[in-house]
């Protein structure tokens, strides 16, 4: 079943079409790759899906309660609620913060109790805030950084960061992941660490997960369909098979005709 659709999406800053006519169609626990050389738009696709853009034409469609809606130009909050959720290309973490708290903000959303509750300091908000560790200890198990859950964020060193962004994203209960250059400066003990956590996560939370990677040996060997995207257009979809001896995504690539 279809989760996610984009229909001639389209997105121009001062006349210069960043993505161009987008079309995707993303089912239910898919893994995607989004792939294309520096500039190709890739960013920009996830920050329209994610609300952080309005789109200039074209629609977005998401999956709410077995119907597709609707979500192109809803805030990046609301397109929260919905179940989608992302990691970024630059580290975002409140880093003077724990890791266990950076955990624990962001299932906020999810809080089950009411303000007069906390202020009052009645049972339900004892309840809540338990539970509200408790998962934010086992999101941090996960992503193998239960150890660390009292440590700064900003200690972290880079690799468990990104891990950490994983685990944050996870809180929020998303039904689709954005992960934008997850393997971005690890090493490969590290990246081949990753490839096989998004493999677990998917697996045990049921994700469907769209990645932008230029690990393309990391992308290859995860992900079951991929799209190719160059000066904002998508110029190739298939298996990862099927992509690598594509000649619009070689020429893409090198800079030169494919037939060379």
């Amino acid at each position: 079943m279809t989760l996610l659709k984009t229909t001639n999406l389209t997105r121009i800053f001062g006349g210069l079409a960043a993505v161009s006519d987008v079309s995707i169609d993303i089912q239910e626990q898919d893994l995607v790759g989004l792939i294309g050389p520096n500039g190709a738009g890739k960013t920009t696709l996830f920050n329209l899906l994610t609300g952080v853009y309005e789109p200039s034409a074209g629609t977005i469609e998401f999956q709410i309660k077995d119907e597709m809606k609707s979500i192109g130009g809803m805030p990046p909050y609301a397109i929260t609620k919905l179940g989608i959720a992302r990691t970024f290309q630059n580290i975002r973490l409140f880093k003077n913060l724990t890791v266990l708290d950076n955990v624990k903000i962001a299932m906020n959303q999810n809080i089950k109790y009411h303000t007069l509750s906390a202020i009052l300091r009645l049972p339900s908000y004892y309840r809540e805030e338990q539970r509200v560790e408790e998962m934010a200890w086992k999101l941090l198990d996960v992503v193998h950084l239960a150890d660390k859950g009292k440590e700064l964020a900003k200690n972290l060193p880079y690799g468990e960061q990104r891990r950490l962004e994983i685990a944050r994203a996870l809180a929020t209960e998303p039904k689709l992941l954005f992960l934008d250059e997850p393997a971005a400066g690890m090493n490969p003990q590290e990246t081949k660490d990753l490839t096989i956590l998004i493999r677990q996560i998917q697996k045990q939370f049921h994700l469907t997960i769209i990645l932008i990677e230029h690990d393309m040996s990391l992308v290859m060997s995860l992900c079951e369909k991929i799209y190719v995207l160059d000066y904002g257009k998508c110029i190739a979809y298939g298996s990862p098979e099927e992509i690598r001896n594509n000649p619009r995504v070689i020429e893409a690539y090198l800079g030169e005709d494919a037939g060379c």
